[in-house]
């Protein structure tokens, strides 16, 4: 069988896997979700020692620190993968959920309901939690997935999916319901993404390269997860106290994922007094400073000179671009020059600047006077997330259950016909 061959027969299992995940009862798609779990559990050997063969593959070949960190499953990530997936089964469905209902003066009434979104595509790089993640997930709201990780993760993902189909036919459910392409080529993705007339969606979660080549392939819809450039803009009426806790929080907590800081702008009138402090504390958390010529001026010499590159580089690494700016302007000018529209964030007393920076920063969440690493469902209410969208339609930053559904109109007649 040919790749392509192959890449037909898997879109064909899903759409026949996500219509019959539509006749299904919600309970039903719980009690899976319980299976799924207890089958991970039961696996825990087989896919600790697959991510060791991917971890030993990965550093053999060079592989980043940042990477390294992202692909490792240690026993605290493979625990709460599992609590993980219990936590979806206790949140609410929005599938069957009205949105709204009206009823016309001709007697019609119209209801809007939420329904799955059909069969999913995701593919995604480094990290096998999203394997995880995307399958209970989808599945929680009716989807069927095909999932395609990093060649880097491909032990560790069979292995998830392996637990994840096991715990699926348990619970009475198609193996289909949750796919992965077994092959690494990198000729899967465009074939993947030709197969409109079976998959309904499809979101990339990774670097410019991959988010590129699926947007140029695609004939269905995409929803981008593209890169976090998020920034933090001191103003000069800042609590630089508190400054400095949020700078350190969002780089610092966890570098290497998509709502860490990548780039500081600090307003001029505090630059003097505030960079020597922060740059102190930024060092003191074996952070590389990557700076403009005043803020090497006022950090220091270990600021080393920052390149027109750097202000749209997502780091994922403890080293961080800073800029000194002319006030509230020449910022939102800098994010909306180099940013990705993914989190950004204003430290100011005043509230009406705040207001300023919250209405005219066209990002996907805005922040006054809070870390950057909010921006994930879990932290937002939603229990859960597949990814932080950057695009604008359908579905934009976190997105959680209700993102993962369409709807369609429900209509009650009494035997009206049109005039």
């Amino acid at each position: 069988m040919s790749l392509e061959q192959e890449i037909r027969a898997i879109a064909l299992q899903g759409k026949a896997a996500g219509l019959d995940l539509m006749k299904r009862p919600l309970k039903q798609l719980d009690e899976a979700l319980l299976a799924m779990a207890l089958s991970l559990e039961e696996s825990k050997g087989i896919i600790l020692t697959a991510n060791q063969i991917d971890l030993q593959e990965a550093e053999k070949r060079g592989i980043s620190g940042a990477m390294l960190e992202r692909l490792k499953i240690k026993e605290s990530t493979f625990q709460s993968m599992v609590e993980g997936v219990r936590q979806v089964v206790g949140l609410e469905n929005p599938l069957g959920k009205t949105i709204r209902e009206w009823s016309r003066p001709n007697g019609l009434k119209i209801k809007q309901v939420r329904v799955p979104i059909g069969v999913i595509g995701i593919i995604y790089e480094s990290r096998p939690n999203v394997t995880v993640d995307a399958s209970v997930l989808c599945l929680k709201t009716g989807n069927a997935v095909i999932l395609r990780g990093g060649s880097e993760a491909i032990h560790s993902n069979r292995a998830l999916l392996q637990a994840l189909q096991t715990g699926a036919k348990k619970a009475g459910l198609p193996e289909a319901v949750v796919q992965l392409l077994p092959m690494t080529d990198r000729e899967a993705i465009p074939l993947l993404c030709r197969q409109e007339d079976c998959i309904d969606l499809m979101i990339p979660r990774g670097g410019e390269g991959l988010i590129r080549t699926v947007t140029e392939h695609a004939r269905m819809p995409v929803i981008k997860h593209y890169n976090g450039i998020c920034h933090v803009y001191v103003h000069e009426k800042a609590d630089l106290q508190m400054a400095e806790r949020i700078i350190l929080n969002a780089k610092c907590q966890r570098p290497g994922v998509c709502n860490a800081l990548e780039t500081l702008l600090i307003d001029e009138s505090i630059a003097p007094r505030f960079l020597p402090q922060i740059v102190q504390a930024l060092r003191k958390n074996q952070v590389e400073i990557r700076g403009d010529l005043s803020t090497q001026q006022w950090g220091g010499a270990e600021v080393k000179a920052a390149s027109e590159e750097d202000w749209r580089t997502e780091y994922l690494d403890l080293i961080l671009s800073v800029r000194v700016v002319k006030g509230i302007e020449e910022a939102i000018a800098h994010m909306e020059q180099y940013g990705s529209r993914h989190s950004d964030v204003i430290i100011t007393e005043d509230s009406g600047i705040a207001e300023k920076f919250l209405n005219e920063m066209d990002s996907a969440t805005v922040y006054w006077n809070a870390s950057t690493r909010f921006t994930d469902g879990g932290e937002f209410g939603f229990g859960a997330e597949i990814g932080i969208s950057t695009d604008k339609l359908h579905a934009r930053g976190p997105m959680g259950l209700a993102e993962l559904t369409s709807y369609k109109y429900q209509i009650f007649g009494s035997g009206q016909v049109r005039a």
